[in-house]
């Protein structure tokens, strides 16, 4: 979350290649070939949307907020990487109505919550001038590099822990590795449009992907 959204659109320099990086896993591969710790949902998520076209050629990636994880897609379908990410600090799947205008003070703890359903991405910048991914613009939620703005806050130390729970600190915003945010997200949802995917974690499946919900 942040305190306003500016400038919506940027030119991106190219990104250099990142082998390896303990918090995610990436090889060549088939949608069907999502790594073995991808949940059902997200498995029957992705299995619809390339099976109905519904990213309509472009990028997708599923953010599985039960899991803490995104899982990303090129423009063919095909898996690229997957890795835990940083979400909103309290479950629920709506965001407020007005929040994207209030500055961070005015947020209260049950608010900061990551809002489910299909956003059409588009590439942005933040007050600071870092470069970012608006997964939805009027809430002022985006997807980023990791950052903290308390050294208390542990957030590397948060993404590396195996607990989902322990990835719950944000304002409703998306961090990622630094690493894995150059080589997978930048190149792919900072440059154009994209398509995310992100599961609920309170309310059903198929209030928000009623077509994917009946997909077998």
């Amino acid at each position: 979350m942040l305190l306003a959204p500016v400038n919506r659109r940027f030119s991106l320099a190219a990104v250099a290649a990142v082998t390896t990086v303990g918090a995610w896993a990436a090889m060549p591969a088939t949608a069907a070939e999502l790594p073995q710790d991808a949940s059902a949902t997200a498995r029957r998520l992705v299995r619809w949307a390339t099976a109905s076209g519904d990213p309509q050629g472009l990028p997708f990636a599923v953010i599985d907020k039960p899991h803490a994880r995104i899982h990303v897609f090129s423009a063919q379908g095909r898996w690229l990487a997957s890795s835990a990410v940083l979400l909103g600090a309290a479950l629920g799947d709506r965001s407020a109505p007005g929040i994207g205008q209030r500055p961070l003070s005015q947020i209260r703890p049950e608010e900061r919550t990551t809002p489910a359903g299909r956003f059409v991405t588009e590439p942005g910048r933040n007050l600071k001038g870092d470069d970012i991914v608006w997964i939805d613009y009027d809430a002022a939620v985006s997807l980023h590099r990791v950052r903290s703005a308390s050294a208390a806050e542990r957030r590397k130390q948060r993404l590396a822990s195996d607990g989902a729970q322990d990835k719950r600190i944000s304002y409703g915003c998306v961090n990622a590795p630094e690493a894995f945010y150059n080589q997978f997200i930048a190149p792919l949802f900072g440059q154009a449009r994209g398509v995310i995917y992100v599961l609920p974690d309170t309310e059903p499946f198929a209030t928000f992907f009623v077509a994917a919900s009946a997909f077998q």
